[in-house]
């Protein structure tokens, strides 16, 4: 283990409430100086390199169910995809993507595009981005998904909302009672939903005989967990690049069905809405003279690997054509996130929609602020004109 580093003096600690703001100057001095970090704060260890990221999101010596510990709250989450590691997390992944997978998103196209369609309708002179676009976004998408009924969205949007709190590994004690509450009140919504026969991806994953209906209920919250506030927040956090940015606007508007999947990647490399993975180290791992010991907390920095200069020219830029584009914001390895296609569709369809739609899009009033919390990464009140 070499000499423990501190963070120079006058630079905000990433999680302290500035950092939180603006983390990035941390996260470059630490990729520079010291990429295999343990912080003395957090007492966990820090990756901010791209090469050691991605080697501990592959790795099995860094373990997700033992990631968990990272969390400050006293309940565990449910055995799911996220909290398990191989061969449990292959079992329960498997049957997933015919929820998630590539061809269950083709099947989606058509309602994706007359979700978008029908919210793009509706926007006209000013908005809040979160509350009048990303969230009826998420909610739309993750409905066409689950496949619910038109009349059951407002209750789904409900708990999704307050579900939502189980995604910060830092929320406190109400909040985490309130988080529990939530999940119960969403898996017994979810539980009479599939009792009503919805059909398609629901019923293939219903009749999977290698989940129990726990399991089966455990896929179906996890992506509205993990899907619905990332997918909300995501919207804020690109438009919060493409605004100032009217060649970037114009290059989506022009650009093709191909060129706005690749900005979605590429918004997301720059803001990724989850900016860590906690795991825990099952034996000795050395990164060159690191050694990072078994039993260990690490964080994976996924939002500082996905600004390495190693990796990516021009890290701190926006590159809407940028390929190839490794960077690590859906994950890597057996825990790559099942959702990546589900996002890119969904993504790129409103993003281009709103390029095309209102071609005079701009912030309205002051730049919007980073809100003071890890995760998921997001704006705080982000107000835009339309027309």
């Amino acid at each position: 283990m070499t000499a423990l580093r501190r963070l120079p003096a006058g630079l905000a600690h990433p999680f302290s409430p500035a950092g939180r703001a603006d983390p990035y100057p941390a996260y470059d001095w630490l990729r520079a100086n010291d990429p295999v970090h343990f912080d003395v704060t957090s007492r966990m260890w820090l990756l901010t390199a791209h090469e050691h990221c991605a080697s501990a999101l592959k790795d099995p010596r860094f373990s997700a169910a033992l990631g968990q510990r990272e969390r400050v709250r006293d309940d565990d989450l449910p055995a799911s995809m996220l909290t398990t590691d191989p061969p449990d997390h292959n079992r329960l992944r498997a049957p997933g993507t015919a929820l998630l997978g590539p061809a269950a998103v083709r099947e989606l196209a058509g309602d994706l595009a007359a979700v978008v369609d029908g919210l793009l309708d509706g926007l006209a002179g000013a908005a809040e981005v979160t509350r009048h676009i990303g969230e009826p976004f998420a909610t739309g998408v993750l409905a066409r998904t689950l496949l619910l009924p038109p009349e059951d969205e407002t209750a789904f949007a409900d708990l999704a909302r307050r579900a939502s709190v189980n995604l910060d590994p830092l929320a406190g004690p109400q909040a985490a009672r309130e988080g529990r509450a939530a999940m119960g009140e969403l898996t017994r919504f979810l539980d009479a939903h599939v009792a009503r026969g919805p059909g398609g991806s629901i019923a293939r994953l219903a009749a999977d005989e290698r989940l129990t209906r726990p399991e089966m209920l455990g896929i179906l919250s996890l992506a509205v967990v993990g899907g619905w506030r990332p997918l909300a927040e995501m919207v804020g956090n690109a438009l919060f690049w493409l605004l100032p940015r009217p060649e970037a606007l114009a290059a989506l508007r022009d650009g093709g069905d191909d060129l706005a999947r690749t900005a979605v990647d590429e918004l997301l490399r720059l803001e990724a809405p989850i900016p860590f993975t906690a795991r825990v180290t099952t034996a000795e791992v050395s990164f060159g003279r690191a050694v990072i010991p078994a039993g260990a907390r690490v964080l994976a920095v996924v939002a500082a690997a996905n600004r390495d200069p190693d990796v990516f020219d021009r890290p701190g830029d926006l590159v809407l054509t940028r390929s190839p584009n490794p960077h690590l914001a859906f994950g890597a390895g057996t825990h790559f996130c099942l959702g990546a296609p589900l996002v890119r569709q969904a993504g790129a369809l409103l993003l281009r929609g709103l390029a095309e739609r209102f071609p005079a899009i701009r912030a309205d009033g002051d730049p919007p602020a980073w809100a003071p919390v890890l995760v998921p990464r997001r704006l705080g009140e982000f107000r835009i004109r339309l027309s």
